[in-house]
């Protein structure tokens, strides 16, 4: 399945919003957290700064969200990981109030009581969890919601490769072939279970081929590439609309930063980001759209108009208000 021209155009500026999105939270995370001198003995501080806690960003693995997003309707639900953010500003998630739920601000999609690992947009039916591999059973469950509505809607659920050995991985699989659920479950594989590596953690080097246990279609996409993402991911919500049940699909991605922000990364071979940033994504999907006759100046302007983008959310985040201490027993149980 190949993509349109504008299909092709969405899928660069989303690809470049969400890196620099990704990129720019690098540097804003680190502010308060590092002492002035190391020498003191004082530790990182993870609570200290504009965004405290712990922070996953998907710099490199942009391929997965923006290729298989580019089918999915405003009605097709999406449940993310722990690393959700390209997920969600590929769903359609307004950046605004994404970036201001990260900053713990009034103004974000949970009124800054969700941050990062807990963003939910009832709107464009996005959630995402903390918690690895909790994505899965609610994704069929609203797969099995639009099913009993008699609606085409599809559910698309993203998990890490090392997810695919949770227990949740195979009961969602089973139910979902079982009920013959238009859900789609695609792994993305960016070779680390956090420190782990999947030849150290998986008893199968494909993910993919575990569908067969469950009799559905299992696909593996070996290359970073949002346009054999598009292709692949486009034949499985083909079938899930039609009525033909649920697909497993293990998408090969990189991730060029730690697993959470203040990572050593000491368990990474030396050089090994490096080389993965040689074959990246954004510039490979740049090449194919010069090919197919974009300019210059209309590349500067995506850019443009991307960074423009993640600036004013950011400046947003940043100048909102902070939630009334009367508000922390509110919207929870108690």
């Amino acid at each position: 399945m190949q993509p349109t021209k504008d299909q092709m155009l969405w899928m660069f500026e989303q690809m470049l919003v969400i890196r620099e999105f990704e990129e720019t939270m690098v540097t804003i995370y680190l502010e308060g957290k590092l002492p002035p001198d190391i020498q003191d003995g004082l530790a990182f501080d993870i609570g200290a700064g504009p965004v405290p806690g712990e922070m996953h960003l998907a710099a490199g693995q942009e391929p997965v969200a923006v290729g298989t997003c580019a089918h999915l309707k405003k009605e097709d639900t999406v449940t993310g990981t722990h690393r959700p953010h390209h997920f969600a500003i590929a769903k359609g998630v307004p950046l605004n109030p994404l970036a201001a739920e990260i900053f713990g601000k009034v103004t974000g999609l949970g009124r800054g009581k969700g941050g990062h690992m807990h963003l939910f947009d009832i709107e464009h039916k996005f959630s995402c969890s903390g918690i690895v591999g909790a994505g899965m059973p609610p994704a069929c469950g609203a797969a099995l919601a639009a099913k009993k509505m008699g609606k085409d809607w599809v559910a698309v659920t993203f998990l890490g490769e090392g997810a695919a050995n949770q227990g949740a991985f195979h009961e969602s699989l089973n139910l979902a072939a079982l009920w013959n659920l238009p859900v789609i479950f695609i792994v993305e594989d960016n070779s680390y279970a956090i420190s782990v590596t999947k030849e150290e953690s998986t008893a199968i080097s494909n993910n993919a081929d575990r569908a067969a246990g469950y009799g559905m279609p299992g696909v593996r996409i070996d290359n970073n590439d949002a346009l054999e993402v598009f292709d692949v991911v486009g034949e499985a919500v083909a079938r899930a609309r039609a009525g033909e049940g649920p697909s497993l699909i293990e998408c090969k991605t990189d991730r060029y930063l730690g697993h959470f922000q203040g990572d050593a990364e000491a368990y990474r071979p030396e050089g090994e980001v490096g080389k993965l940033r040689e074959n990246d994504p954004i510039d490979l999907l740049k090449n194919q759209l010069a090919e197919d006759g974009m300019t210059e100046d209309q590349e500067k302007e995506i850019r443009d108009r991307a960074s423009a983008t993640v600036t004013a959310a950011y400046e947003f985040a940043r100048s909102s208000d902070d939630p009334d201490l009367s508000e922390t027993t509110m919207h929870v149980f108690v």
